[in-house]
């Protein structure tokens, strides 16, 4: 049957070369030995969850799937709005918060500082779950990394960790949690692996256990959070369950952060219950938040059909308007290369957009130009502000 229960094992700092540049407790603490976890084998474990829990968890994967099917084919750039309100939700739950238009403008290059870029980068190693997930393996995973690091921490990227890492405290004496010692992280993360590639566990179930396990092992010294909730949505793929959109599970983690940590020390405990309960509950709220966004942009495309029934069907400034939604802010550069027109059909589209209200010019530079539209940036903040979210810096 098996567990998911940690066992411990006592580890050695390396000796520290410069010791009295410490403080006498901590110079006192690293020659003492501490306790790091070995993790379990999961890669053939029966797992046990009550049938309450298992039950909640094929409740959501069924909403997922009919939540995917029913907006497969809405009419704006849905698929891109969903993996950038879960990588900004994952990045939240991380504590790196920015509103949806400081996120827009990292996207454009008009943003460089701030908590902006590294979501961006977050939705980068989104990108990479979902194109990789037909294959889930270390490759794929350290791919997500990469993708989510490469840029701000270099050295940390294209590999497992290579040294002890703790949760909380200096040291890992005093710390919340100190996962395995470097040298069992490649075969903890092969037996992972094996977990994940399996079909025979419900796929919600299944995303749950990968998911605490992978935070359990913390392969690698930062990212973990962002990566190991990525890899849910590769499970997801991989499985079928989403064929189309990205659903913003990290959005309903959100709504209770508490029972998100808690569930993780349970499963680290033995106990996978809770973790299975929490992302069914995380699913379901993701799915209602979701539908209530698309609810959102929906009545906006019709607003802007309104304002723009005028125009030519073809004319630019209705596709500029669509593109709008997956990106509130834009620039000239950007429209031109995604809409397909001409500079000029797509400056003359811009300008119509604001003379009818879509749009605003949000700078009056001659050069490089910039412009917002506002009702899609606060239909994405309203998004954010029911994941739980306290506070959302637009500027």
């Amino acid at each position: 049957m098996g567990t998911t229960a940690v066992r411990w094992e006592q580890r050695a700092l390396p000796r520290f070369e410069t010791p009295d540049l410490l403080p006498r407790r901590q110079r006192e603490l690293w020659d003492s030995p501490y306790r790091a976890a070995v993790v379990p084998r999961i890669a053939d474990l029966d797992v046990q969850v009550a049938a309450h829990a298992r039950a909640d968890a094929d409740d959501a994967s069924g909403a997922i799937t009919r939540f995917d099917a029913e907006f497969a084919h809405f009419p704006a750039p849905f698929s891109g709005v969903l993996l950038r309100s879960e990588s900004a939700s994952s990045s939240e739950i991380e504590q790196l918060t920015a509103g949806a238009r400081a996120i827009s403008e990292a996207e454009i290059d008009e943003r460089v500082t701030g908590n902006a870029p590294q979501i961006v980068r977050n939705v980068r190693a989104m990108e990479a779950a979902i194109a990789l997930a037909d294959d889930i393996g270390e490759a794929t995973i350290i791919a997500m990394h990469r993708a989510l690091l490469a840029e701000s921490a270099p050295s940390m990227v294209g590999h497992y960790r290579d040294e002890q890492v703790w949760i909380g405290g200096r040291l890992p004496h005093t710390a919340e949690f100190v996962p395995p010692h470097q040298s069992g992280v490649q075969a903890a993360m092969d037996d992972l692996v094996a977990f994940v590639r399996r079909d025979d566990v419900p796929v919600l179930v299944q995303a749950a256990v990968a998911h605490a396990q992978f935070e359990t092992i913390h392969p690698f010294p930062d990212g973990n959070g962002r990566t190991g909730r990525a890899l849910v949505q590769s499970i997801l793929r991989r499985r079928g369950v989403l064929q189309h959109l990205t659903i913003p599970v990290s959005s309903g983690l959100l709504t209770d952060l508490d029972a998100y940590f808690g569930a993780l020390g349970a499963y680290r405990g033995g106990d996978a219950t809770p973790i299975v309960e929490v992302f069914a509950d995380a699913s379901l709220a993701g799915v209602r938040n979701a539908s209530v966004l698309a609810d959102d942009l929906r009545q906006l495309e019709s607003r802007w059909d309104f304002a723009m029934r005028e125009l030519r069907s073809d004319a630019a400034a209705r596709r500029i308007a669509r593109f709008s939604i997956e990106y509130p802010v834009l620039n000239s550069r950007l429209a031109v290369e995604r809409i397909g027109a001409t500079r000029p059909a797509v400056l003359n589209g811009l300008a119509q957009l604001v003379d009818l209200g879509v749009l605003r010019l949000a700078n009056s530079k001659q050069r490089n130009r910039v412009w917002i539209n506002d009702d899609v940036v606060d239909a994405l903040d309203a998004f954010a502000e029911r994941s739980g979210r306290r506070e959302h810096p637009r500027y």
